[in-house]
């Protein structure tokens, strides 16, 4: 403890770049809501409108609370100082941008979204103050990481009971086919939350320390078929079994894009551990028989494949079509420079809040914008991979690229969805997508690597 508070006070070991870097969101927020207050008094009063409605955005004192954000990024900064004066410190200005992004665009979309919603942004604002003090008590519970290695098994029988308590919950709404998805959300008090967006963490979790144990056996040839060489079975059975139940529920729960992701940190910590492009090529292989199965067997499968092949047929383009050619309209209509800050009609698409943030950010920031927040999502993984570089010993070398791996797939299927490239997934994208669940995975997430990059971890 007075070690940490000397730290604090060492001006020399002070967190400067984190500080400097993290006037930058700041800026950002400050400039999003004035934006948002002159474009919507402009708006009344070029309709003559002597209050604002209930449909507008509130007036720069309502938007006030948003400052919060700015508040709780330094007091987090000071909290580091103290606790890991040494760890990383790009993470948090980089996420703190992410999320500035996502609480201004929840603020800007609520009010104008099909059902009003004027208090989105707010709803936003608060979870990301949540997430924030999740990370730092990550960071404190994590001091010695070790338990984590020691209770891998702990960890896959609690994302087998995540994977459960989804389920039970589906089959207790029997409505698989719920296009806002609420198969996924359980209610607790007067709160939702997604139990698959903790999944991935324990999944991270036990595939590093189990793949840890296991690298030298796994980076070796196993069994011999033909020209060929497989893993050993007995050290990949636990990892496929946990798989397999993880895919086949989510599968029967008809969320592609959770059985998409979770495949995705398989084969890529698989690759970490082993560093065998053989076992990528099996899996990718597996994974292709099993959609074109599946293709074969699901009507849903095939209608997800028809509208992003068929989207602006007549009759598609209207109908189960209308959401991706709305979006694809919406990032068009953005140009290169964009729109300008709630000067475009982003909420013509539906569910943009959720399923199409990404071309909300391209019709009003344009494609400059939205390469930006890609070239920020790309820093995010880069420093994940080199303190997974940097780890001391496998387990944490496998856990923050394992990390930095869920960042990067979330983050591509949800735009390729987005551009039309796959079929839209229904994965958030990290710290920008509306919902506190996935927020606050994100931050816990964070807080390991945090940890990870701090040398006494």
């Amino acid at each position: 403890m007075v070690t940490s508070f000397r730290n604090l006070v060492n001006i020399r070991r002070y967190r400067w770049p984190e500080f400097f870097s993290l006037i930058l969101p700041s800026i950002f927020i400050v400039l999003g809501m004035l934006q948002l207050t002159l474009v919507e008094n402009n708006k009344n009063a070029a309709n003559q409108i002597a209050t604002v409605s209930t449909n507008s955005l509130p007036p720069l004192l309502s938007l006030g609370p948003n400052l919060l954000l700015i508040v709780a990024l330094f007091a987090t900064h000071i909290v580091l100082s103290w606790m890991i004066p040494d760890a990383d410190q790009t993470l948090l200005p980089v996420t703190g941008m992410l999320s500035a992004m996502g609480v201004l665009m929840a603020t800007r979309l609520g009010p104008y979204l099909p059902t009003p919603a004027p208090t989105l942004g707010y709803h936003q604002l608060l979870w990301v103050l949540l997430a924030l003090g999740c990370m730092l008590a990550t960071v404190w519970l994590t001091r010695d990481m070790r338990w984590l290695r020691l209770y891998k098994y702990t960890w896959a029988l609690a994302g087998l009971g995540l994977v459960a308590l989804t389920l039970v919950h589906a089959l207790s709404i029997h409505d698989f086919n719920s296009p806002t998805h609420d198969q996924l959300n359980i209610g607790l008090f007067d709160f939702t939350f997604q139990p698959s967006e903790l999944l991935k963490i324990c999944l991270v979790i036990f595939y590093a320390a189990y793949l840890a144990e296991n690298r030298e056996m796994l980076s070796q040839a196993g069994t011999k078929i033909g020209p060929l060489y497989f893993p050993p079975l007995k050290q990949m059975m636990p990892l496929i079994i946990l798989l397999i139940v993880s895919l086949l529920m989510f599968v029967v729960l008809r969320e592609l894009g959770l059985a998409l992701l979770i495949f995705g940190i398989f084969v890529a910590m698989i690759y970490l551990a082993s560093g065998r492009l053989a076992y990528v090529g099996y899996s990718l292989g597996g994974f292709a028989i099993g959609a074109l199965i599946a293709y074969k067997l699901f009507g849903y499968v095939q209608d997800r494949v028809s509208v992003v092949a068929n989207a602006f047929e007549p009759g598609v383009a209207t109908s189960t079509g209308f959401q991706v050619v709305q979006g694809l309209i919406a990032l068009g209509s953005g140009g290169i420079i964009g729109q300008g800050f709630d000067l475009g009609h982003p909420t013509f698409v539906p569910a943009v809040h959720t399923d199409f943030v990404a071309a909300a950010i391209g019709e009003e920031f344009g494609m400059a914008g939205l390469f930006a927040i890609l070239a920020i999502f790309m820093l995010l993984v880069y420093r994940a991979f080199r303190i997974a570089i940097r780890g001391r010993d496998t387990f944490q070398q496998l856990l923050a690229g394992g990390i930095g791996s869920v960042f990067a797939i979330q983050t591509l299927v949800i735009l390729a969805g987005n551009l039309k490239i796959m079929p839209l997934t229904g994965i958030p994208l990290p710290f920008i997508t509306y919902g506190g669940s996935s927020v606050i995975a994100n931050f816990i997430m964070i807080g390991l690597l945090l940890r990870l990059s701090a040398p006494e971890s």
